[in-house]
Parts: C-alpha cells; structure tokens; sequence
C-alpha cells in the first residue's frame, strides 16, 4: 500500500490501483481526481481560459446543439437553395392560385400561384443575409464607438452617451417606415443600413461598460506601468476580455434584426418585390387566411422558427459567458 501524500490544504492524497488520484477531505469524503485535472483545468492541468470553459459548456447544453443545428441548416440553404427547392420562387401560375399541398409542391401555391415551398427556401436567404449583415454592422460601429468613449472619458464618453440617448428617443418602426418609404431599391442594403444606425447604440452602452470594468484591471494597470501604448492596451489587453458581452448581445440581436426586417417588408417599408422575403409573403398572404391559410402559416411558421433559434443561441452562449452563472 503506497504512503499516503498530503496536498497543500493538509488533506490527504492517495493514488489508486486506476492511476487517478482520490483526494481525501477532513469530513471523510472522497473525490475522484481525473488525469485531466481539476474544474477548471486542461488535461495537462494547465487552467483553461474562459473561451475554452465557455466551449465546454456549450458542448454540453442541448439547447445550444439544436439551435446550432438549425442554424447550420438555414446557413446552408441560404448558400445553396437549390439542393433542397429545384424550382424558381418567381415563376407563377395563376391557375394554381392559391391551392393547397399537392405533388410537387408540399406547402401548396399563393394568390400568385408561386410556389410557397420553393419561396419559403429562397426566403431564408434574404432574412440571414439581412440579419447577419446587420448584426456585423452594428457589433463593428458599436463596439469602436463604444469601446473608444470607455477607454478615453471625460469628452468622447460624453458626447457618445447624448448621441445613444438621440438614437434610443427614435421608435424603430416609425423610423423604418419613414426613412425606407423614400427608397426606391430592391436590395437588401437600404434595410441593412437603416438596422445598423438605429441599432449600434445598444451595443456602444455595452462595450462602453464592459471596457470601463476591463481597464480598471491589475494587468491592464501594469501594461500602463510597463509603457504600453493606447493602441495595445485596447487590442492586446483590455478587447479580448471586454468583448464577450458583445457577442451575447449581438447574437440575441440577430434574430430581433431578422424579425424587423419581415415586419418592415409587412409594412412595405422594408423589402419590395421581386426580393424573396417572408415578410413580403406574410403581407401577401395576410388578406387570404381564411380561405388559404397555408399561404400565411409557412413563411410565418419559418420566421418564428430562424427567430427563435438565433435566441435560443445567444441564451445558451449568454450561460456559457456569464462567469456569474457558473
């Protein structure tokens, strides 16, 4: 029997038969040390940072898997619509206007006689396209503006929080009806450029206050103490550990930004045809729900689903990078 081994808190440590190593507490307990180290470490007992804990959870968290699933699905098909819809949403016939599932189309044909299904497909493109333009539009500007008043004060702080609070004073809808009622495009762009002025403030306040609690840091402190210049305390030291907040908030904000784009194509302001979108389907349709409900329950049924997974996402990876919740 080998002798026993004390640990730096004075409990006893004893190797088994298994190789893995059984710590002994004061209370008569024992736990099982695994060659891979304790929480919190690699396999080599080196500590893992907060990315690679963040990953483990993820991993781990079902809700997170079947979101990530069906967003790699929607991904997917917004590359590559044809591997799962052969026809063309835009090619019509008014003698099927309307008519409910049959052979060759599982979700049956609009007031156009359009293909839902095929348009359903196509649509997924248009939303994930919106969305993570947006969401990338508003991470970037947000972040510097946000990161930059944090980091410097006094002056920058203040002007950036009177900009937010004349940004956050003008309603979204009103704005997107007033601004894209004037455009006359039918790309995606006018609505990707209205999202990302109206929704960088959110995420300035964010960074700006994930910045301000980073720089006050022991290391950030002695990187100053050390010479570091403006420009590498910001990269190097004080961005990788101020931006996990951002991206929970950003990917929570994808599936808002999805949403607004189909409510503002709903309202006309947004989207116009010929652009394949499921707000403009849902504004078709909406008239006809009586008597063809499947004209509405797709495409609206599609966006409730890609909304729901990009929240369901940002709630699992918000677990997984909240060092509160662990």
């Amino acid at each position: 029997m080998p002798e026993p081994r004390y640990d730096d808190d004075g409990a006893i440590a004893s190797t088994g038969a298994g190789g893995a190593m059984d710590l002994a507490t004061s209370e008569g307990e024992t736990l099982e040390r695994t060659p891979g180290g304790p929480l919190g470490t690699g396999p080599e007992g080196k500590p893992r940072s907060l990315w690679s804990d963040a990953w483990r959870d993820l991993r781990r968290n079902p809700v997170f898997i079947i979101s990530g699933l069906i967003i790699v699905f929607l991904v997917i098909i917004s590359i590559w619509p044809s591997l799962i819809a052969s026809g063309n949403p835009l090619q019509c016939d008014l003698a099927k206007a309307q008519q409910g599932s049959q052979p060759g189309a599982p979700f049956g044909y609009n007031g156009q006689g359009c293909d839902v299904y095929t348009r359903v497909v196509y649509g997924a493109r248009t939303s994930v396209t919106v969305g993570v333009c947006a969401t990338l539009g508003v991470a970037l500007l947000g972040s510097v503006l946000g990161g930059l008043a944090g980091f410097f004060g006094d002056g920058w702080d203040s002007i950036l929080s009177r900009l937010t609070d004349i940004f956050f004073g003008i309603p979204v809808i009103l704005g997107g009806l007033v601004l894209l009622s004037v455009v006359s495009s039918t790309t995606v762009w006018p609505v990707v450029g209205f999202m990302v002025l109206l929704g960088w403030p959110q995420i300035s306040r964010i960074a700006r206050g994930s910045v301000i609690t980073a720089k006050q840091n022991d290391y950030v402190q002695a990187a100053r103490a050390l010479g570091a210049s403006n420009s590498r305390l910001l990269l190097r030291h004080i961005a990788p550990n101020a931006v996990a907040p951002v991206i929970v908030v950003a990917t929570i904000a994808l599936g808002t930004f999805i949403s607004l784009e189909a409510t503002l194509s709903y309202l006309g302001a947004g989207l116009k045809p010929p652009t394949v979108s499921w707000g403009i389907d849902i504004s078709s349709a909406s008239p006809y729900i009586r008597n063809a409900p499947h004209m509405l329950l797709w495409p609206a049924g599609a966006l409730a689903i890609t909304v729901l997974a990009f929240i369901m996402l940002g709630d699992a990876v918000r677990d997984a990078l909240d060092p509160k919740l662990r």
